[in-house]
């Protein structure tokens, strides 16, 4: 039987976040989880990929001159092992949703490169990006999805509040990908508003990355609530089509 592979940096805080919203969407299959230190797994058994939240990316991986931002906390072993896993799955034309950190490095390894501090970046307060517990999401973040996108389209909201833990952000994205959210109070004059959500160009592969944690937010009620449980709910239903 397919499963569902979750790549994180700790199970047992994967266990806790992402598994209850992948099981309260319906899925009943198998969920494996892989971490730095475990070797690349089979993808010919896997009917989709979740990428979690965590620590920073490396700027090597889109520019070998830039150096490390001195607020950034860098995971050079998850970078290590998820940029293959990444490609790998996109070969396959996998199912991958990508969560926080888990978006930006969807970004990374199909050629996009990352804003390393979005308040240096923005000339914002930390505050405006960085509120909240998993337990105790702070939801004082709106979002704006394009309307004629696919990711709007899978969650029935144009606008909404999320919750946000985050520090870096996609820049430049990778040519296969597209932005289709944004924080439109989050703005510079040359790069534009901070990108919230990419999807795949192609509609023939189901990829999208968000910047928020929908995973603490599946049990709200309202349209953030909503907007978390039909992301979760698309991904499992794909991952059922790979399944069966």
């Amino acid at each position: 039987m397919s499963s569902i592979l979750v790549s994180c940096k700790n199970k047992s805080g994967a266990e806790k976040h992402y598994l209850p919203a992948i099981a309260a969407a319906g899925w009943t299959g198998p969920t494996l989880l892989v971490a730095p230190g475990d070797p690349l797994p089979d993808l010919a058994g896997v009917s989709g990929l979740l990428l979690t939240g965590g620590a920073d990316i490396h700027p090597r991986h889109w520019d070998a001159a830039e150096a490390v931002h001195r607020k950034a906390e860098v995971d050079e072993d998850r970078d290590a092992f998820e940029v293959p896993l990444i490609r790998a799955a996109w070969d396959r034309n996998l199912p991958i949703l990508g969560i926080c950190r888990g978006e930006q490095i969807l970004n990374v390894a199909l050629g996009g490169s990352m804003i390393q501090d979005v308040p240096d970046h923005y000339g914002c307060e930390p505050s405006r990006h960085q509120h909240g517990t998993p337990e105790h999401p702070d939801m004082h973040h709106r979002v704006q999805l394009a309307p004629g996108s696919r990711l709007r389209a899978l969650l029935g909201e144009d606008v909404f509040l999320v919750n946000s833990r985050h520090h870096q952000a996609v820049r430049r994205v990778a040519p296969p990908l597209v932005a289709v959210g944004w924080h439109l109070d989050t703005v510079h004059a040359d790069t534009g508003p901070l990108i919230e959500a990419v999807e795949a160009i192609d509609p023939g592969r189901w990829v999208f990355g968000v910047q928020w944690h929908p995973e603490n937010l599946v049990g709200l009620k309202g349209p953030a609530g909503d907007a978390a449980r039909d992301l979760f709910t698309a991904f499992v239903q794909i991952a059922r089509q790979g399944r069966d």
